[in-house]
């Protein structure tokens, strides 16, 4: 059985009184969310501040992203080890922003999700395409290709210890959701690819859902057999829509 996860992506917002009033708006709305499993990705600056908030609390954190290296002179660069220190569980690796952004592509990627587990935190692995991608009808290509790099540099037998999310990269910030069905398609192709090299491993993967997820659509789009779960941006930093989709993940696989 998959427990579900809702993780959810501040991505770069926040000051102290919002991160402490929204910590505060998520701990008391959760009573009763047993079956589904939680978590907050803060900004770096806040996860000393979310460790203390959530210490004893069934809610686990991670972080947004981390370095390649281990240590070293990398101005500005923040280490697995770090992320640990400050008590993460997770840590989002290849976010469509990062892989835009920032040039991150699929190598470096799967350097990031290898140094994470190597460290004993969970990655995150982002996966998606775009608009772009999607209409030329190259999705499971572009995909198939992410998911590759990382069972070409660490074995399929990472996936026992990833999640994977998939994030229509066209349906991020937009207002757009991919339908119940489109999702549901990608996610099985993403299981699938994976159980081409250990089925065992493919039926244990969590593949969670990252784009536009709502209070009003996650019961839908939860419901479908391979998406165990959301990785929620916008929809985290209010917290009457997080616990919304928390309450609709509130299901056991």
């Amino acid at each position: 059985m998959r427990q579900p996860l809702v993780a959810g992506n501040w991505k770069m917002n926040g000051t102290r009184t919002a991160v402490a009033d929204l910590i505060g708006g998520i701990k008391a709305g959760l009573g009763g969310v047993e079956s589904a499993e939680v978590a907050v990705c803060p900004p770096f600056p806040y996860l000393a501040m979310v460790e203390d908030a959530l210490q004893g609390t069934p809610i686990a954190w991670g972080a947004q992203n981390l370095c390649t290296e281990v240590s070293g002179a990398f101005t500005g660069e923040v280490s697995a080890a770090m992320l640990r220190d400050f008590g993460c569980r997770y840590v989002i690796v290849g976010h469509s922003e990062r892989r835009q952004y920032y040039g991150e592509d699929n190598q470096i990627v799967a350097r990031k999700e290898a140094v994470a587990r190597q460290h004993h935190l969970v990655p995150i692995l982002c996966v998606g395409e775009t608009l772009a991608q999607r209409e030329a009808g190259i999705t499971e290509e572009v995909v198939a290709d992410q998911l590759d790099a990382v069972i070409e540099l660490s074995g399929v037998a990472a996936f026992a210890s990833t999640v994977v999310a998939y994030e229509p990269v066209w349906a991020i910030g937009t207002g757009l959701t991919a339908t119940p069905d489109q999702a549901q398609a990608v996610h099985a192709f993403i299981r699938g690819r994976i159980a081409e090299k250990d089925a065992a491993i493919a039926a244990g993967v969590r593949i969670l859902y990252g784009g536009s997820m709502k209070p009003d659509n996650a019961a839908e789009l939860l419901a479908q057999v391979d998406i165990d779960g959301g990785l929620i941006g916008g929809a985290s930093l209010k917290a009457a829509d997080f616990l919304g989709i928390c309450a609709a993940a509130n299901v056991p696989r």
